[in-house]
């Protein structure tokens, strides 16, 4: 374990590390929650487009739903293990470019998991409408969760987490979604 979590410190250093003043701005922007608001507006016309109107409410309560649990989870996985973010780890405080520093516990990621919750459960409910949709929501989704270890908040395995939990669950939701729309 504590190999990995080495290996897991080096990957932070390393990425965190290729960095630059210049680019600090841009990267606070993609890992803030407003700035991807017309994003959002955008991907909920989708899904307005895509599903018929009796059964839209189920939909976007079952996002709903997703993107609670998604970061609920998060919240209760960080009280439970206790794992320090990298800027508040005093062996990786010294070595790392810090751009900004949230509370004190990092694992996992909600944003990693709230991210790769919607590529999870929009591919599976909307995808075959939308040719590209799938790809541009993983591409969002890596960009939101690079910008976690960028600014110094997460370790790459955080990420990595959240991400896996995010789209577990949202594979789950979205085939429950399925099953209840079909039904009504």
């Amino acid at each position: 374990m504590h190999e990995l979590i080495y290996l897991d410190q080096q990957l932070l250093l390393f990425l965190n590390g290729l960095g630059n003043s210049t680019f600090d701005p841009f990267w606070l922007l993609v890992t803030g929650k407003w700035f991807w608001i017309p994003f959002y507006v955008i991907l909920l016309y989708f899904v307005y487009k895509a599903v018929p109107r009796k059964k839209l409410i189920f939909v976007l309560i079952f996002i709903a739903i997703g993107i609670t649990i998604s970061d609920q989870l998060a919240s209760v996985f960080k009280h439970g293990v206790e794992r320090l973010r990298p800027c508040h780890e005093p062996l990786i405080m010294e070595k790392m470019r810090m751009v900004i520093c949230g509370g004190n516990y990092g694992f996992y990621s909600a944003h990693a998991s709230s991210s790769f919750f919607l590529v999870s459960f929009l591919s599976i409910v909307i995808g075959k409408q939308y040719k590209y949709l799938t790809f541009i929501l993983l591409f969002w989704a890596i960009l939101v969760s690079y910008s976690r270890i960028y600014i110094g908040v997460h370790y790459p395995m955080d990420i990595a987490f959240g991400a896996v939990v995010g789209f577990l669950l949202g594979g789950f939701l979205a085939n429950l979604t399925k099953k209840v729309i079909n039904k009504n």
